[in-house]
């Protein structure tokens, strides 16, 4: 108890300065795009990022996959900038950049001295809207795309076993597709098919541009003004629903791969802080999964890897910011001896737990300190800040959000954890994987990787 209360006096200061330290400026162009702009001169250092509201849960059937092809293809040149000048003039300048495709957004970054922030301005504003798409390079994406599935997903028995999963444990909602896409979607993708994606969703009125380091909030504005002011806006439809059907029942599925060991993988279906009748449901299950794993002290490690020694590793995890309902997730491997049916009882009965005892305060207590303690040491980056303002803005919770986590968080009860445990955490909205590891064939395996830019 006394390490934890010296802990939460400890964080107390960052946690009162939190709330008041986040200045964000604001800034909409008449074309639509929107500007974030957070002050941070810790470092003579500017991270610049390029959000997009479109990703995986944006595709129909048959090109699934296209928004995470589309990033590859935005390094592939401009007509004013070709093939490879993006990604040099930005090494040549110092800067580091990369892009990420979620399920729910596209986004493209830099970091560069503060000095060389017009470079990505002037470089993002020319690739937003006249991207050179061209046959040839596609061809050559496409291989490097194949490898990045075959060495991430298909040669991953773990990652093998979470595609399958998320095909069983959604029906119908669209987080049901990987975000790299099915085989048979990317083998087929033409240059007309990205074409129409990059038409459609790549413009100023679907992106937000956010901008964290040491820079002046209206120059930032003057210099945005310059490179994406003038860019035409696109007739931007909203997209369907695609609301989750009700699970009926329990779901169980068994993927065989080569693999070293077992695997079990539980999810069950749970809204998020855009869907959830009120907010502080999303809070409470944030956590009760930080209860669950939320550093060595936390239930799962502390139980069933050290205690009963069960696991070799076990964990949790929710994605509170989604733009749909998700799955609040369960996984472990067991320890030798042991089976996956072992620790599906096993983590079957900390969710029982969950739902009969009400989390101790001291317990509470301490894992709210070590999830604020996290959140705050994030903030140390300027990557992670501007992170979260274009995760939240582009997944339609607005940036705002982001100065409320702290306070929110405080606020959950042991009640609430209890409450949100029994009606959500229940049989008929459980999904179950086993990987059932078949012999690993070492000769089978491929002698190289193609390379590529990337993207994560």
């Amino acid at each position: 108890m006394k390490h934890t209360l010296a802990l939460m006096i400890l964080l107390a200061p960052f946690l009162s300065a939190q709330a008041d330290t986040v200045k964000v400026h604001e800034h909409k162009f008449a074309n639509g795009l929107k500007l974030l702009v957070k002050e941070d001169h810790r470092s003579p250092v500017v991270v610049s990022q390029v959000w997009y509201k479109v990703g995986a849960s944006y595709e129909p059937g048959g090109i699934t996959g296209i928004s995470h092809m589309l990033e590859h293809m935005m390094f592939k040149g401009t007509h004013q900038y070709p093939a490879g000048e993006f990604s040099r003039i930005i090494a040549e300048n110092g800067g580091q950049e990369n892009a990420f495709t979620g399920s729910d957004y596209t986004a493209y970054f830099q970091t560069m001295e503060k000095s060389k922030l017009e470079i990505s301005f002037k470089l993002e504003a020319d690739r937003m809207r006249n991207l050179d798409l061209k046959a040839e390079e596609l061809e050559k994406e496409l291989q490097v795309v194949t490898e990045e599935r075959r060495m991430r997903t298909d040669d991953q028995p773990r990652s093998k076993t979470q595609e399958q999963f998320n095909a069983v444990a959604f029906s119908n909602s669209p987080y049901r597709n990987p975000v790299i896409g099915w085989p048979d979607d990317i083998a087929n993708y033409k240059v007309e098919d990205l074409q129409a994606w990059y038409q459609k969703w790549y413009a100023p009125n679907n992106a937000t541009l956010v901008v964290v380091g040491d820079v002046d909030t209206q120059q930032v504005v003057k210099l945005a003004e310059q490179y994406f002011a003038e860019l035409k806006p696109s007739e931007i439809k909203p997209i369907k629903p695609q609301q989750e059907q009700e699970q009926v029942g329990l779901r169980k599925l068994t993927v065989k791969a080569p693999a070293k060991l077992p695997y079990i993988m539980m999810g069950y279906k749970v809204p998020v802080l855009h869907t959830a009748q009120s907010e502080s449901e999303a809070y409470a299950l944030e956590v009760l999964t930080a209860i669950l794993d939320g550093g060595n002290s936390s239930r799962l490690s502390a139980r069933l890897v050290r205690g009963k020694q069960l696991a070799v590793s076990a964990g949790a995890g929710y994605d509170f910011n989604s733009r749909l309902p998700e799955l609040l997730l369960l996984e472990a491997t067991p320890a030798e001896g042991k089976t996956v049916f072992d620790l599906e009882y096993a983590l079957r009965e900390e969710i029982d737990d969950l739902k009969v005892e009400l989390v101790s305060a001291d317990e509470l207590a301490r894992v709210k300190a070590q999830v604020l303690a996290h959140d705050i040491y994030q903030k140390d980056s300027n990557f992670y800040q501007a992170m979260e303002l274009g995760m939240l803005e582009t997944n339609g919770l607005g940036w705002q959000k982001a100065g409320e986590y702290v306070t929110k968080l405080n606020q959950v009860t042991a009640g609430q954890i209890r409450d949100v445990a029994r009606k959500y955490l229940i049989e008929d909205h459980l999904t179950i994987a086993y990987l059932d590891p078949q012999p690993i064939n070492e000769a089978a395996k491929p002698a190289k990787s193609i390379g590529g830019h990337h993207a994560f």
